[in-house]
């Protein structure tokens, strides 16, 4: 069976850090592929807020994102009480969506590696925006200084 196949990005510019809590491990006593999903989408809160953004508002008051695909490659178990880091990088942004990358570890060990598209959409008119300036700006700026 082929496997969706992701790549490590050259660099995160945000990280976030959490410990794995009972609520994380599965019934197979690790991470379970559910967990993952959502240390990821609060890794993304997380970054949004550090920029003085938020999924609802991405600067101009109106746009927010909706999430069109997600993807995930497992590669190690992670255990109860597990300090992982989590890094993230945005790419492959165009008009109208981009691309939310992640990097789940556990010191030099890789748990796992996903990758999200989004659309940015206007909740005032109900219908896919543009990607706000002021967040392409924001965004260049965080790149820029690595």
């Amino acid at each position: 069976m082929p496997r969706v196949k992701l790549a490590e990005q050259a660099k995160y510019e945000f990280t976030y850090p959490v410990t794995l809590q009972p609520r994380d491990i599965n019934y197979g006593g690790h991470l379970g592929n559910d967990s993952i999903v959502v240390l990821v989408n609060i890794a993304r809160v997380n970054m949004f807020r550090s920029m003085g953004f938020s999924e609802n508002d991405l600067g101009d008051g109106r746009t927010g994102i909706i999430m069109s695909d997600l993807a995930v490659n497992y590669r190690a178990e992670g255990f109860l009480f597990d300090e992982l880091t989590i890094d993230t990088h945005i790419g492959e942004m165009e008009s109208s969506n981009f691309r939310i990358f992640h990097r789940i570890s556990r010191g030099d060990t890789r748990i796992a590696l996903a990758e999200a598209g989004v659309v940015t959409f206007d909740y005032s008119n109900r219908k896919i925006g543009q990607v706000p300036a002021i967040f392409v700006k924001t965004i260049e700026a965080k790149q820029d200084a690595l």
